[in-house]
């Protein structure tokens, strides 16, 4: 990237426009080239400019043609000519902004932020700045790494062979029934796991909980998304809520996600305040730790796409309890971080391509019996 990522802004506010200018003017790695109004503009900025952008941030709430149209026309774009033009939806604090940034993000954008609403102007601004930076950058590797855009490598592929990693000794390699799945995903996740999901459900007959990296309001609605798609019922999880077979229980937003015994039997869904871990709540580490302590061995860990390393800490205790790790490939991860930071802990039983994994927990699920 000697001439930096190249970026096209889209927002039908100027004040906006000129806040993303200005958040990514001092970077040597990225470059704003264009900054226009709405999503036609864009589209001709797009066809006509000598200097095609690599990466688009687009509003999802614009008159006229709006984000998700635009994403689908510039995604139109990139399979007819060639080109490899990524999207990052920049979305509001809104139910209908949540819910269109869900279905771009079901549909193949690469990440999403949502507005900064810090105490002051200052620091709405390094809220901005830092929010798409991470995103951008992540981007770039990606794309250095494949060659490819992140969108077109997230679809599944038929699984090949399990490959398997020899986990280190002191594992209990536990073989009771499994009780329970839990997930951790981050960037690339709500593709992912529309794609994964509802065959995960219709595989299993068991509580799924789930850790996607979301900030609150956001999670609901992918909750909602899911839930019309899936043979379970999908729900945001609530503080004090029973958990049973065939529910499925996303943390929300803003708060991490654990799970409980109750007094006089039953496990239920328990929420916190407590602080982040590993820069996130809801944290993946902290409903993988909750899970190995009420289910010890009896459950099957996933980790799916997604950026940093959350759920890697988690991996000894829950292989020390007996529970089978599964991971996301990189091949079909939008970003391989939480993934690949899992592998390297030496503690995952199966690397499989996303279309994998359903049949994986099923055939684990099976193996133990009940």
């Amino acid at each position: 990237m000697a001439e930096g990522l190249k970026v096209l802004v889209v927002d039908d506010s100027l004040i906006f426009r000129k806040a993303i200018e200005a958040a990514l003017k001092d970077e040597k790695d990225v470059r704003v080239v264009g900054s226009v109004m709405n999503g036609l503009k864009a589209l001709d900025f797009i066809k006509s400019s000598p200097v095609a952008p690599d990466i688009v941030t687009l509003d999802v709430e614009m008159p006229g043609m709006n984000g998700l149209e635009t994403l689908k026309a510039i995604q139109e774009i990139n399979e007819s000519c060639g080109t490899d033009i990524g999207v990052i939806m920049v979305s509001s604090h809104t139910h209908n902004g949540a819910e269109a940034t869900i279905k771009a993000l079901e549909i193949g954008a690469f990440d999403f932020i949502a507005k900064p609403n810090g105490d002051n102007a200052a620091q709405s601004m390094e809220i901005l700045r830092g929010n798409l930076l991470i995103k951008m950058r992540h981007y770039a590797l990606r794309r250095k790494k494949t060659g490819r855009s992140p969108a077109s490598v997230a679809a599944p592929v038929a699984p090949p062979e399990p490959r398997r990693i020899p986990f280190p000794p002191e594992s209990s390699c536990s073989l009771e029934a499994v009780r329970s799945v839990i997930i951790g995903v981050s960037t690339g996740g709500p593709k992912a796991l529309t794609a994964m999901l509802p065959a995960l459900s219709d595989a299993v007959d068991l509580p799924i909980f789930i850790v996607q990296h979301m900030p609150p309001l956001f999670t609901a609605t992918l909750a909602e998304s899911l839930n019309v798609k899936c043979r379970h019922e999908v729900r945001e999880a609530v503080d004090g809520g029973e958990v049973k077979n065939n529910g499925i229980y996303i943390a929300p937003g803003g708060k991490h996600m654990v799970v409980r015994k109750k007094d006089g039997g039953g496990i239920c869904t328990a929420l916190n305040d407590q602080p982040p871990e590993n820069g996130c709540r809801p944290s993946v580490d902290v409903l993988f730790r909750s899970a190995a302590a009420v289910y010890g061995g009896q459950m099957v860990a996933v980790i799916l796409t997604g950026m940093g390393s959350d759920g890697a800490k988690a991996a000894a205790p829950l292989k020390r309890a007996g529970a089978h790790l599964i991971v996301q490939d990189e091949a079909t991860s939008v970003v391989w971080g939480m993934p690949g930071s899992a592998v390297a802990t030496g503690y995952v039983d199966e690397i499989l391509p996303l279309a994998g994994i359903p049949e994986a927990v099923k055939r684990e699920v099976g193996k133990r019996g009940r």
